[in-house]
């Protein structure tokens, strides 16, 4: 069974898999609006709504019917300059705007974690992201959809050294830690938007390959 989602709402709309997945929405014939607010601009297009400024702002000031949500949040700690900074971003405005998409009638949450996330884990990175899915949960979602990408490959506009040296070697790794394309992960986001299963459904980086073939 499928659901036929109208309206959009898409946080990370100007990351490296947000603006793949805001141009596969924005070009299928069953989205009639998406909702993308970014701290910077995006290209207009008759179907986006792009509220510009500090999500801390604008988050409670969002409106309109919403029908499904993605989440494509992200920051690694080096952007964020501090282990606190990196919270704020990949654990708070996450959660923060999936209660507010919950909030706009939100019945689907596509979310991005990552590979090994455990809220019990001693890894600081991982820990953070299984804080996050645990925090979703809590949110009693009719549906939580929650992604677990290995290391992404495609081109950023602020390349990151980590991944560009082990971009060529996680291509050789086999099963879930084989590296993703971006593009390969923005199909399959999309392709699970359209399924509809009630409860949480976690999702590893081998099964969305095989989704965005």
């Amino acid at each position: 069974m499928y659901l036929t989602p109208q309206h959009i709402l898409l946080a990370g709309a100007s990351g490296l898999t947000g603006e793949h997945l805001l141009d596969r929405l924005l070009n299928e014939p069953t989205v009639t609006r998406v909702l993308a607010p970014s701290r910077k601009p995006l290209a207009e297009h008759p179907h986006l709504e792009n509220p510009v400024g500090d999500p801390a702002v604008f988050l409670p000031q969002l409106s309109g019917r919403v029908d499904i949500a993605f989440c494509c949040l992200g920051t690694t700690i080096k952007q964020a300059g501090s282990e606190e900074a990196f919270r704020a971003v990949d654990l708070d405005m996450v959660v923060a705007f999936a209660k507010r998409a919950r909030e706009m009638g939100a019945r689907h949450l596509i979310v991005i974690s990552a590979i090994g996330a455990d809220p019990k884990s001693s890894i600081f990175y991982n820990r953070v992201k299984g804080e996050m899915e645990q925090a979703l949960k809590a949110q009693d979602w009719p549906q939580l959809t929650i992604v677990r990408p290995s290391l992404l490959l495609g081109e950023r506009l602020e390349p990151r050294l980590a991944e560009q040296l082990a971009g060529p070697l996680s291509r050789l790794i086999p099963g879930k830690y084989h590296g993703i394309e971006v593009c390969e992960l923005a199909r399959a986001m999309w392709r699970l938007a359209l399924e509809e299963q009630d409860g949480v459904r976690v999702v590893e980086s081998d099964e969305l390959r095989k989704l965005g073939k």
